[in-house]
């Protein structure tokens, strides 16, 4: 996953009271939050930057979809003059093709995309069910999503890949972050946030991991860096999340490291959705005859 941080241990992800351990030894309570809003930002660019250079290699790809996570690591490796090509799937309609197309041309960026066809998008989700031995519908189109990509940095002789594993924990990008923020209880969003972390071993490590691996990826999750996840989340909620906007203070710190106020701010959906893989999954149920999604993957599970 990225040998920085020590997710992965001679060939293994490390065991969840190993993750557990790590997450707890950093953890904070809410009573001395950064409430500086221009030094949070300030301090937290300046992690960003760190913990994307302590991860670069000679060349390498970046998983790429346009949002400002992926954007903002991009931009920080041009700036740094690193040798590296974005890669984003997706299949016809898909949005994160069209913002990728917009920032990679903003920048200058090596960019390479592939729209696939239904019948290719059922041979990857065919190897990624296969891979995790699970047909649920998040953990399979979003596998999905990072087997294609994976593929395609591949083909370019890069095994080491940049994502942005991490950010909807630490800047409270989900609807859950928005449910415990009702009624500004912001030490409860604090308390999601680091929830969110500790269970990020099993919900999302655990399925990037074993697709990695079996394409012989290395993954590389600046978010995920220790620094930087002290940083992050040393800054109050109140600068994370409001009514209206998700992620705040990481698209300020876009904005302030250099990137366009567009593209710090475009409201993004998760990589199912923005991929349009989702939707190719519920044309291929019903191509193949079934009510459910959740069906039809389950069938591509058993065959």
């Amino acid at each position: 996953m990225t040998k920085v941080l020590g997710i992965v241990k001679e060939g293994k992800l490390i065991p969840e009271d190993m993750w557990m351990k790590f997450v707890k030894s950093l953890e904070n309570d809410f009573e001395n939050l950064e409430t500086n809003k221009e030094r949070a930002k300030r301090e937290l660019a300046e992690a960003i930057i760190n913990a994307i250079k302590k991860r670069i290699v000679p060349k390498f790809g970046v998983l790429f979809s346009g949002g400002v996570d992926s954007s903002l690591i991009a931009f920080v490796c041009k700036q740094l003059k690193c040798n590296f090509t974005c890669y984003t799937v997706g299949i016809e309609g898909s949005d994160d093709i069209e913002w990728a197309k917009k920032v990679a041309d903003e920048y200058k960026f090596n960019f390479k995309y592939k729209i696939f066809e239904l019948d290719e998008l059922e041979i990857i989700l065919k190897n990624a069910v296969k891979l995790l031995n699970d047909a649920d519908i998040v953990k399979a189109s979003v596998g999905a999503v990072l087997y294609a990509a994976g593929k395609l940095a591949l083909a370019d002789g890069n095994n080491a890949l940049f994502g942005g594993l991490g950010s909807e924990e630490l800047f409270a990008g989900y609807q859950r972050h928005e449910s415990a923020l009702q009624e500004n209880n912001f030490e409860s969003l604090h308390r999601e946030c680091w929830n969110g972390l500790k269970s990020m071993r099993q919900r999302d490590l655990v399925r990037d991991f074993t697709i990695a691996k079996s394409l012989g990826l290395d993954l590389r999750a600046p978010f995920l860096d220790k620094e930087l996840i002290k940083a992050a989340m040393n800054i109050h909620p109140m600068f994370k999340l409001d009514k209206n906007n998700k992620k705040i203070i990481l698209r300020e710190a876009a904005e302030f490291i250099g990137l366009k106020k567009e593209f710090a701010w475009r409201k993004k959906q998760a990589a199912q959705y923005g991929s349009n893989f989702v939707n190719g999954i519920e044309k291929l149920a019903k191509k193949k005859g079934f009510k459910f999604k959740k069906d039809y993957l389950q069938s591509l599970l058993v065959k």
